[in-house]
């Protein structure tokens, strides 16, 4: 048998062990997809993966690093209401206020990035997902919201819900100039 052949067999066993045989409560193991994810507090990387009761379009981001429903919603503005409900479900208008535009924490709608790495969605999902540390310190600390993260807030948030959120900010944005989360 030549090297090549079983670089083959190899290939399609591991193929082979990864389709289909994840138990209820196994996650899937996004590590080798080109979207990881680096912590807004202390850069280190958050380890977020795919579990079995994703929704496709969260599977699609830990993956791709590109929000399914940010397009959806921005020309779908029923669409979006989802979103919406979830920013006011999850309490984030009590620092943010109702509409985003800034309270006790900062607007999530202009142009003024306190994290330049808020001009894509994954730099936004980091932030959501792992927290901050609290700088400018009148703003106080981002809670961890994403329940995979250790110190989430609650049961904490999926992934499907921050990419909800997050969709609906960007369709809410009055920033002008460009808007890169819509050129992907």
């Amino acid at each position: 048998m030549s090297k090549r052949t079983v670089y083959l067999i190899l290939a399609l066993g591991l193929v082979m062990s990864a389709c289909g045989n994840n138990k209820q409560g196994d996650t899937i193991d996004t590590s080798s997809a080109n979207c990881q994810f680096i912590s807004t507090k202390d850069s280190s990387r958050l380890n977020i993966t795919s579990v079995p009761n994703d929704s496709d379009a969260a599977k699609a981001f830990l993956a791709s690093c590109i929000n399914p429903y940010t397009k959806l919603y921005a020309q779908d503005p029923e669409a979006a209401k989802q979103g919406k409900k979830q920013y006011a479900y999850q309490g984030c208008s009590g620092c943010h206020g109702g509409n985003a535009n800034g309270l006790m924490g900062p607007s999530l709608i202009d142009a003024k990035w306190h994290y330049a790495k808020h001009i894509s969605d994954k730099g936004m999902f980091e932030t959501i997902a792992g927290g901050t540390n609290g700088s400018p310190p009148e703003w106080g600390s981002m809670l961890i919201w994403h329940n995979q993260v250790d110190g989430h807030t609650g049961e904490g948030l999926d992934t499907d819900t921050i990419l909800k959120i997050i969709a609906w900010l960007r369709t809410q944005y009055v920033g002008g100039g460009e808007t890169p989360w819509l050129n992907n």
